[in-house]
Formats: structure tokens, C-alpha cells, sequence
């Protein structure tokens, strides 16, 4: 038997004996042959997905051509009636160009270059900060239902408004309710971010949570200052709440408008940094952004925006809300194309919305802010169900 064991003879593929079990054999891999993967995947990665150039042109061309025609019927609409062809012979005469008809009412000219025009572009320059500031904070906060007074911006303007005229300095200038507006509103965004930083890091929850804190005592300050106030004030505080571009003169399109353009030209900069953070705050901190200064950065410039909108337009509601939502809908949500979207589509909203607002009832006019809450909160409630029953969840 001893014999048998030491001269037994294992072939390959067979079983080694090994004391009192045995261990399984494979042959040996000729020379030069691949070892079979596990995982076979393709020589490329599938590309990330991106919206359609086509439909991002087409969006572009709808949403730009769009506000044209808003623009010149907004112009043409009103108490006087002036053709469209007589509004673009004004603006070809004022351009140097032969172009258009004459006007014939010989005040047409000063009513569109003194009152009209300057409205239309006072909506314009409104809509874009708006839309394009709610666009903003649904990137920083990674909810398509922010919007800029989760920072405070309104609520904080609203209470500088009442404080200029409860304390009679808006008597004295036409500038100084935008004034109190502007500096109470981005002071209160600053506010509510240094009081949610902990440890050199800021909570996004803690964030939402100090600015719904502060929103109320803003409100109460508001309600308080109204009770205070005698009949003229109490209108006043009560009308700018409402939101109106009533007497909107040349000056004050002068003030927003360098406000509004370096506001938007910071946007775009910080735009492909909001795709980023978009992947969450651990993955874009390990692809080397800096999300605190992004997040300051970020809602300073939403803070510029919706502070110098709102400081003579009063508080204009769902603006800010919806377009960016819409837009994301379209094209997705890449924010190189939805920022000069939603500033682009905020415009065009707000130029339709306020003419309406000036020519629906004859001799009236219905607070800009109340219209476009009427309108945008049954809307913006009809796009979540929607996208609810698409998703298979709310948002």
C-alpha cells in the first residue's frame, strides 16, 4: 500500500492529494492568451446627458422674439391707442433710421419716450433679476421650489419701505423708499447667512430654517409699523406690498439697470459652478470647489438682484418660482442655459403681466403683485401635479 502511495501519478485537471484531502488542479494558460473579465464594459462612456441644441436654440429664438412683441404691444397698449407701426417709427426716428409711420397724435411721441417706455423697460429689467435669482437659489439649495425670499430679500425690503415712509423721509425724495428697500433687504440676507454659519460651514436646512425665522419677525415688524402709521401711510405701505410699476420714470431705470446687468454677469460666471454642487456638497467639495464661498457668493449676488427689483417695483410674487421651473422643465436643468433662460422668459412674463395689469379695467389699474399671484400659484400648483404623477412623487 505504501508503494501505491508514494508512486501515484496526478494527472492536470485531476486532484492533488494533500495529507488527507485532495485540491483541485487547473491546467496552466498558454503563453500569450487574455484572461477572461468579469466585467466586459464598452471601449467608451456613455455621455452624460445634455438638452437638445435644437430646442435650446428653438427656447432662445421663441423667448427673445417673444419680448419683442411684448414689448412694442406693451408700448402700444393704453388710455391713448397707438399703432405698432407708429411705436417702431418712434424708436427708428430716435436711432437715427428711416423706418415705421409717423405718429399722428402729436403727443404720442412724449407719452411713449415719458411714461410707456420707460415702464416696459423698468418690467424688462424687474423680470430678469427676478426669474434669474430664483434660478440661483434652486441651484444653492437643490430644491426647484426656492426662491429668493427664503433669504430674507423681501421681508427686509418691505420692512425699509415702511420705515421710510412711517418715519416722513419719503416725503422728501422719490429715491428714498428704494434706498431704505435696497440696503434693509441686503442687509437681511446677510444677516440670516451669518447666523446659520456654524463652525466655518453653512447648513443648507439650517439656512431655510433662520430664514423663515427671520421672515416672520419681519412680518410682524411690518404688521406693527402699518398699525402704527396714520390713513396716508398705511395706504402707501399697504400699496407697495402689493407690487406696482406705476410712475416708473427714466432715473429709476438708470438706478436698476447697472444693478441687474453686473448682477446677471456674475450669474452666468457662477452658472457651471451650481452644476457642480448639484452633485451634492461631498462630491463637488472632493472636485475642488469651494462650496461656502460659492453659497456667499451666490446669494449676495440674489440678494443685488431681488433688492434692486423689488425696491421700486414692491414685492412681485411666484416670478422668481415659476419661470426658472418652467424653463427647467424644458431644457433641463444645466444652469448655463437656465439662468439667460429664466432672465429671458422672467422679462416676458412681466411685460405681458403688467400690461395686462394697466389695461384690463378702464381707468384702473390692478396691483402687479397681486396678478401675478393670482395667476402664478394656481399655475405653479398645476406644474407640480403634473410632474408628480410623471415622477411617481412630488418634488
Amino acid at each position: 500500500m505504501s508503494g501505491l502511495d508514494t508512486g501515484a501519478v496526478t494527472l492536470p485537471g485531476t486532484h492533488e492529494p494533500t495529507g488527507d484531502r485532495t485540491r483541485p488542479v487547473l491546467p496552466a494558460a498558454p503563453v500569450g492568451a487574455e484572461l477572461p473579465r468579469v466585467l466586459d464594459y464598452g471601449e467608451t462612456a456613455a455621455a452624460l446627458p445634455r438638452p437638445k441644441r435644437g430646442r435650446v436654440t428653438l427656447l432662445f429664438v421663441v423667448l427673445g422674439a417673444g419680448l419683442i412683441v411684448a414689448t412694442l404691444l406693451a408700448a402700444a397698449l393704453g388710455q391713448m391707442q397707438i399703432p405698432v407701426t407708429e411705436v417702431i417709427g418712434s424708436l427708428c426716428r430716435r436711432a437715427g433710421l428711416v423706418c415705421g409711420a409717423e405718429a399722428v397724435h402729436p403727443n404720442a411721441d412724449a407719452a411713449l419716450w415719458e411714461v410707456r417706455f420707460p415702464r416696459v423697460a423698468l418690467a424688462v429689467l424687474v423680470g430678469m433679476a427676478l426669474s434669474s435669482s430664483g434660478a440661483i437659489m434652486q441651484g444653492v439649495f437643490g430644491n426647484p421650489l426656492a426662491d429668493p425670499g427664503i433669504i430674507g430679500v423681501s421681508s427686509g425690503a418691505a420692512v425699509g419701505a415702511s420705515l421710510m415712509i412711517i418715519t416722513g423721509l419719503a416725503a422728501g425724495s422719490s429715491f428714498a423708499i428704494p434706498a431704505g428697500a435696497f440696503v434693509t433687504g441686503v442687509l437681511t440676507a446677510l444677516l440670516i447667512y451669518s447666523i446659520s454659519r456654524s463652525g466655518g460651514r453653512t447648513r443648507v436646512i439650517t439656512l431655510i430654517l433662520v430664514g423663515v425665522a427671520v421672515n416672520a419677525f419681519g412680518g410682524a415688524a411690518l404688521a406693527l409699523m402699518t398699525f402704527s402709521a396714520d390713513m396716508n401711510q398705511r395706504e402707501q405701505i399697504v400699496f407697495w406690498q402689493m407690487g406696482s410699476l406705476a410712475g416708473s420714470l427714466w432715473p429709476q431705470v438708470a438706478t436698476v439697470l447697472p444693478l441687474v446687468v453686473v448682477g446677471l454677469a456674475l450669474a452666468f460666471l457662477v452658472a457651471g459652478k451650481l452644476d457642480l454642487l448639484s452633485l451634492g456638497d461631498d462630491a463637488a467639495r472632493h472636485l475642488g470647489l469651494n462650496i461656502e464661498r460659492l453659497r456667499i457668493g451666490s446669494i449676495m449676488i440674489v440678494s443685488v438682484l431681488t433688492a434692486a427689483a423689488v425696491a421700486f417695483a414692491g414685492i412681485i410674487g411666484f416670478v422668481g418660482l415659476v419661470v426658472p421651473h418652467v424653463i427647467r422643465m424644458i431644457v433641463g436643468p444645466g444652469h448655463r442655459v437656465l439662468i439667460p433662460a429664466s432672465a429671458l422668459g422672467g422679462a416676458l412674463l412681466l411685460v405681458v403681466a403688467d400690461t395686462f395689469a394697466r389695461t384690463a379695467v378702464p381707468y384702473a389699474e390692478l396691483p402687479l403683485g397681486m396678478l401675478t399671484a393670482i395667476i402664478g400659484g394656481p399655475f405653479f400648483f398645476f406644474l407640480i401635479r403634473a410632474t408628480s404623477r410623471k415622477n411617481g412623487g412630488w418634488l
